[in-house]
């Protein structure tokens, strides 16, 4: 999962830099556990990868915001898509419209990337006895 996550990272013009791999290696960690914890199973299911690596980037990127906002100002969010709408959700973001500050749109990507397809664990979770 790690050169997914990685791959990732470079579809939204961030550029791994000296360090980030343990940042790295712990945020994949942090979400398969959730996903592992949440679902109870041993590993994660083949169905929810993507969602995980998704979860995975946003972790990082919201470290990398906290710690070191700098390290991600070259961030590209005019690559992010525009508008999402699976059913009843639908998720807009306003890049290149002037609607939102720059941080705004980082943030909203952010939260994006941490909760999209949540609701799918359900199709994988196991009952606890």
């Amino acid at each position: 999962m790690l050169e997914m996550v990685k791959e990732r990272l470079k579809s939204f013009g961030y550029e791994l830099q000296e360090g980030d791999e343990f940042a790295l290696t712990f945020s994949i960690q942090k979400v398969e556990n959730t996903i592992k914890n949440d679902c109870n199973t041993p590993s994660i299911p083949d169905g929810l990868v993507n969602i995980a690596v998704d979860m995975a980037v946003g972790e990082f990127l919201t470290a990398k915001k906290t710690f070191s906002p700098d390290s991600i100002a070259g961030l590209d969010l005019d690559m992010a898509v525009k508008q999402i709408q699976t059913g009843d959700t639908n998720t807009v973001f306003a890049t290149g419209e002037g609607s939102s500050t720059p941080e705004q749109r980082l943030n909203s990507f952010l939260n994006y990337l941490l909760t999209y397809g949540r609701d799918q664990f359900s199709c994988y979770r196991k009952i606890r006895w």
